[in-house]
């Protein structure tokens, strides 16, 4: 018998809480996005994180203790072999990554490069050479490059230490399903040696003198994940899966009944919401990005911290629409300490956050893979096992 009916699964993308037991391997020795930002804040203003019990988890440190948590709460290491958005979000439902993405320090190939122009057809419209081809901030990245985009129409592309290739147009050169087009014709290439785990649209607006700004309406065009996962699993069985916000494009489509897109956390806490009141049963599984893209990358610890402190404010009406049968897991998939060096993602432990109604409060300690929770869902609905995680489904009874 099923414990619970309904799963609503919030991902609060980067906000790790402490540098991993590997995290010298990384580079990222003394990183913990949620310290840092508390001491930026000189204190977070979360009652409702605090309530479920995240002060509460070992080790953590920056977050007030509860005397009386009402949820299950935990410290999780990540097993697969990176830091960033695919391979976390790729283990919690069940997929170890061994092996690293490919990663581009040097920028990409003149081989790559010149299938990108021939396959997306820039050739054909005379664009002869992309600009850029670097690793780069997103928005500096703009500022250097957008006012010759605006003259030559040539695409900016641009990589990260993460495993992607990214494409930034302006929406008065590219409309938006161009350069989507212009994505998609790079994903295919990007495949055996020379693959990438996500190609990146990131369009953008405005000009010289104002300005350039990214604009919501950024796609992630993902590695297709082995069929073996909690996703396709529930699908499989007739199950809900609705995705909100860049789920869908992580997974790129695979296992998702219902899908739908977000201009910020704001919306997709609304979205969320929203489908408490149309999605009766199985999978609510929603990712809020601009932790990781508008503040962690940015180096802002102050959007940061006022992000953490809405998303509560936001969380008491997830709570006050749980019904006697639904379960709440918060957690997330890297961490990107805003005051750390750099811009890049930051190899940390994350929360695990676990609620249901009328349940007995309790610490699970430390686990050791991000597919518990995939794992606790699958045993959960009498699903086949994921090929890792350990299942806590009896701290839940």
């Amino acid at each position: 018998m099923a414990i619970f009916n309904r799963c609503i699964w919030i991902v609060l993308d980067s906000v790790g809480i402490g540098g991993a037991k590997d995290a010298a391997r990384f580079n990222d020795e003394g990183t913990n996005t949620i310290l840092h930002t508390s001491e930026y804040m000189n204190g977070l203003k979360i009652p409702n994180l605090v309530s479920l019990g995240l002060g509460n988890i070992d080790g953590i440190m920056g977050v007030d203790k509860s005397d009386a948590p009402i949820g299950a709460y935990a410290r999780v290491h990540e097993l697969s072999n990176g830091k960033d958005t695919t391979t976390g979000h790729w283990e919690m439902i069940g997929i170890e990554s061994k092996l690293p993405f490919n990663v581009y320090p040097d920028g990409f190939s003149d081989e790559i490069i010149e299938k990108f122009l021939t396959e997306s057809g820039l050739k054909k419209k005379g664009i002869t050479k992309v600009l850029g081809n670097k690793p780069a901030s997103g928005t500096e990245i703009l500022k250097e490059l957008g006012e010759e985009h605006l003259k030559t129409k040539e695409p900016i592309v641009y990589t990260s230490a993460d495993s992607v290739f990214q494409i930034a147009c302006n929406e008065a050169v590219y409309s938006n399903e161009e350069l989507y087009d212009m994505c998609k014709a790079a994903r295919k290439i990007l495949v055996g040696k020379d693959s990438v785990a996500r190609v990146i649209a990131r369009p953008f607006i405005g000009n010289t003198k104002d300005g350039f700004e990214r604009t919501p309406a950024r796609r992630d065009f993902s590695l297709k994940p082995p069929a073996n996962n909690l996703l396709v699993y529930m699908k499989e069985a007739g199950m809900n899966v609705a995705a909100v916000g860049k789920i869908e494009d992580i997974f790129a489509g695979v296992g998702i009944t219902k899908a739908v897109h977000t201009k910020d956390n704001e919306d997709g806490m609304d979205k969320t919401l929203l489908y408490m009141d149309e999605v009766k049963d199985g999978l609510i599984f929603t990712n809020l990005v601009e932790f990781d893209s508008k503040w962690g990358h940015r180096r802002d610890p102050k959007g940061y911290g006022e992000g953490l402190e809405a998303f509560d404010v936001r969380l008491k009406e997830i709570l006050d629409k749980m019904r006697e049968d639904d379960v709440l897991f918060i957690n997330a998939d890297h961490g990107c300490d805003p005051t750390y060096k750099g811009t890049d993602h930051t190899r940390e432990d994350v929360m695990l956050l676990a609620y249901k109604k009328n349940m007995t409060p309790v610490n699970m300690g430390e686990r050791f893979s991000f597919a518990d929770i995939g794992q606790t869902i699958s045993e959960n609905f009498g699903l086949k096992a994921l090929d890792t995680g350990e299942s806590f489904l009896n701290y839940l009874m």
